[in-house]
């Protein structure tokens, strides 16, 4: 896809969107084999600025880090807590968004550029990720609901992960897992395009947030592929005491821009 005029960073007129004159957001058609390519493609900006994409995959691996920590001490909150991927990890890869635009205009990618995105559209940034912050305290409030219906209260598994998935709590485990899919395929609706659109074009967070429900909900097969993909790779990269989100946390970053640009028409 080659460059045009909506791929340069915004600058300061750009925090002004003029609803008025916009042109109204066209969605390309994305096939089976694109989440592959997406991939690819993530995996190939990576190692084209291999040290910024390293530093935000070791900001990846230290949540992950974090949550074992309070696992041991507060079961409870940490399930609720790990929805906090959702939330942080689109701002995180707010700089590999940055980095792949780059690479893609034929620029050297900067560290302190990718750093600094979200300056570029601080207000819109804002707004959706205070809609994030709402749907991840209702998320963690609902999941507190689950464990002291089930339990009677607050459970204390001292740090025990068998203990929590045993089949004795297997009804819990039903419940958790189907409310944690519930408000996961809302928030991944809500922002699969939604943040690379905003750092991109003048555009507001509402605008954003519905055309990327729009492309889930007009293209759902491959978008639930495309979800189920991100899922798999976040699942096993946390296997090895979440060493693997080294890595996969910045191909996944930089492959969701692709996905962007290939799902929302220039």
């Amino acid at each position: 896809m080659s460059p045009t005029e909506n791929d340069a960073p915004a600058t300061a007129p750009d925090l002004q969107t003029d609803k008025a004159t916009a042109p109204p957001v066209v969605l390309n058609t994305v096939r089976w084999s694109d989440p592959l390519r997406w991939l690819q493609a993530g995996w190939r900006d990576l190692w084209r600025a291999p040290a910024i994409g390293l530093f935000y995959g070791a900001g990846f691996t230290l949540m992950g880090w974090a949550l074992l920590l309070v696992f041991r001490s507060s079961p409870a909150y940490v399930l609720a807590l790990s929805g906090g991927f959702l939330l942080v990890g689109p701002f995180m890869c707010l700089g590999m968004y940055r980095v792949s635009q780059r690479l893609e205009l034929g620029e050297q990618p900067d560290f302190a550029d990718s750093v600094l995105a979200w300056q570029a559209r601080t207000g819109q940034l804002a707004i959706f990720g205070v809609v994030l912050l709402v749907l991840e305290m209702v998320w963690a409030r609902a999941t507190l609901v689950v464990f002291a219906v089930s339990f009677d209260g607050m459970p204390d598994f001292q740090g025990s992960l068998a203990a929590l998935l045993s089949g004795e709590n297997l009804v819990f485990l039903v419940v958790w897992m189907a409310l944690g899919a519930v408000f996961a395929t809302l928030i991944y609706a809500v922002s699969v395009v939604s943040m690379p659109m905003i750092l991109h074009r003048r555009t507001d967070a509402i605008s954003a947030g519905l055309t990327s429900m729009r492309l889930v909900l007009t293209q759902t097969p491959v978008m639930l592929l495309w979800g189920v993909c991100i899922a798999v790779l976040v699942f096993l990269a946390m296997l090895p005491g979440f060493a693997g989100l080294l890595v996969v946390g910045p191909v996944l970053g930089h492959a969701s821009w692709h996905a962007y640009r290939a799902a929302v028409a220039d």
